[in-house]
């Protein structure tokens, strides 16, 4: 079972505890669940883009001519040269001119030792070319490209920006690329600009290679594996996307597209369009994606139309999940990785803003730890509702003093079912009670806490964050000291709750054992800091529970008094 269903199994649970103790008798049959809704349709198809073949140029010799599609063998005929800067290390081939490795170094690989790594180790890299027309295809992936600087560049922080070039020549002369790639030390983003000139290159199409997919960089790699996949935002039907794992056959997708990206639980792979004016220049063209030998693989691949000047410029993100980064860029990037399940984005999004906003503003501005912050955070939420929970309590009070004239009603007409109703909302309504008062203002807290569950998902501020024995907040706390802490506040809450009331039923006394138990068994494989949130805001509702539970206890022996 995954961690969201185990997740929805939980809210599950607390919902039947918190109706069960709000409206003892009789219970109130819960709302109908959401219905989830369909699947973005795929996108529709277009006319793709026709380009007619390549020309060659004579050559000027008898001899017959090179094969514009073919080249020679690049075996032993590359290298290596890398571009480090202060957030990043990548490491290009001269053989395709690929991008074949991406260390990000602010953030930890918790799969194997060292710094986090972007791309596939055994994969053949990214950004490999072919042009394609009608005539036939040129694959420039195993092309030999010269490179400058061939030592490779260096950035410093703070410094300007710097550039790779790498410069192909067809050995027939009739065609040339250059493919110059522009770093920048205080971003992630990369800028390339693709120069292409050639007879007929400005009606053919140019393909880019994205690679296989992402590498594994957490250490629950089963749970990482179900979140790599790819995303794409098409300009008019929206974002489609789909995880490696399910893709078992090629499809074309046609364009425009306002971006492509490849993602895993914390990290992206990012191709947008180039900054230019012309209309053509602001979308990317149709997006092929298609099995790969490897598991949790696919080929990702994007087409665009070569213009006429043979010029293609397009931008690169290579780095992590920061919705604010990723915000920057619009169109939505930031959703590549969405929180929240498909039919619950429209409440989720919201509060996740409003979430992160509070939690990276206690972490600026009180210069603390994100456990910190979301021990502080657990109880602000509950001074914020405190006025909101005290009413809901005190309509539990006036629930219990209904409660012997419901049962009055109940047993008086058991046997007749709408009697029983038009007599139940009669009493209701005397007496100014609604069965579902101390139950709805408790469920407010409940976005909070399914928010943080998504947060905890995919949110790159909390990765790696430690905090006293917890080596990583987004990770399940490895001694389980938090669940069970958890687990106890909640069994201390219900039975505050219970000592109070007048003759608790056999029912909720086993409840009282059994949701704490079964509470603290799904969520100790949950992230930690979801655990540190849960039982903060639990131990301090402790102290306003007792408070109402004394005003139960004297409602409950007032009669007695009377009597006497």
């Amino acid at each position: 079972m995954s961690q969201q269903s185990r997740f929805l199994l939980a809210i599950s649970l607390m919902i039947l505890v918190l109706v069960s103790t709000n409206v003892l008798f009789p219970p109130i049959p819960p709302e109908e669940p959401v219905a989830e809704s369909p699947e973005m349709a795929s996108p529709g198809p277009e006319d793709p883009v026709q380009a007619p073949p390549l020309t060659d140029q004579a050559p000027s010799t008898d001899s017959p001519p090179p094969n514009l599609f073919d080249l020679p063998s690049a075996a032993s005929q590359g290298q290596t040269v890398k571009v480090v800067g202060p957030l990043y290390r990548m490491t290009f081939s001269t053989i395709g001119a690929r991008l074949v490795s991406t260390e990000l170094l602010e953030f930890t690989n918790f799969y194997q030792e060292g710094v986090a790594e972007l791309l596939l180790e055994e994969g053949s890299g990214a950004l490999g070319a072919r042009i394609q027309a009608p005539g036939g295809e040129l694959d420039l992936t195993e092309a030999v490209y010269k490179v400058v600087p061939e030592e490779g560049i260096t950035l410093e922080k703070g410094g300007e920006p710097q550039s790779l070039t790498f410069t192909y020549r067809h050995p027939s002369g009739g065609l040339s690329m250059t493919t110059l790639y522009l770093f920048d030390p205080e971003s992630y983003e990369v800028a390339v600009t693709t120069s292409m000139a050639g007879p007929g290159i400005e009606r053919a199409s140019l393909i880019t290679e994205m690679g296989h997919g992402l590498a594994y960089n957490e250490r629950r790699v089963a749970e990482e594996s179900r979140i790599l996949g790819y995303a794409a935002k098409h300009n008019s039907e929206g974002i489609r996307s789909e995880y490696f794992r399910k893709i078992d056959e090629s499809e074309s997708l046609e364009g425009p597209f306002e971006w492509l990206a490849l993602k895993s639980k914390y990290f992206i792979f990012a191709l947008l369009p180039g900054t230019g004016q012309a209309q053509s220049e602001q979308y990317l063209g149709a997006v092929s994606v298609g099995p790969a030998p490897g598991e949790d693989q696919a080929a990702i691949e994007v087409a665009q139309a070569i213009p006429g000047d043979g010029t293609i410029e397009y931008r690169l993100f290579l780095g992590p999940q920061d919705r604010q980064l990723l915000a920057a860029y619009g169109n939505e990037l930031e959703e590549a990785n969405p929180y929240g399940y498909r039919w619950m984005r429209v409440v989720v999004r919201p509060v996740v803003a409003i979430v992160l906003a509070l939690l990276n503003f206690l972490h600026i501005n009180l210069n603390l730890g994100y456990g910190w912050v979301l021990m502080i955070f657990g109880v602000l939420m509950r001074v914020l509702l405190f006025p909101i929970n005290q009413r809901a309590m005190r309509a539990q009070i006036k629930n219990m003093a209904v409660q012997p004239l419901l049962q009055e009603i109940q047993k008086k007409y058991k046997d007749q079912p709408e009697k029983l109703q038009k007599e139940m909302m009669k009493l209701y309504k005397d007496h100014g009670f609604n069965p579902m008062a101390g139950c709805l203002p408790m469920l407010l807290p409940w976005p909070v806490l399914i928010t943080l569950f998504f947060v905890f998902q995919n949110t790159i501020q909390l990765r790696g964050e430690s905090f006293l024995w917890l080596p990583n907040l987004s990770a399940a706390d490895p001694l389980y000291i938090l669940p069970v802490v958890m687990g106890l506040s909640m069994f201390l809450l219900q039975w505050i709750t219970l000592r109070s009331m007048p003759d608790p039923n056999p029912q909720m006394k086993i409840m009282m054992w059994l949701m704490p138990i079964m509470m603290t068994g799904i969520f100790l494989n949950f992230a930690s800091g979801l655990n540190l949130y849960y039982a903060t805001a639990n131990i301090a509702t402790i102290p306003q529970q007792y408070l109402i539970a004394k005003e139960r206890k004297a409602l409950k022996e007032s009669p007695a008094q009377k009597s006497s």
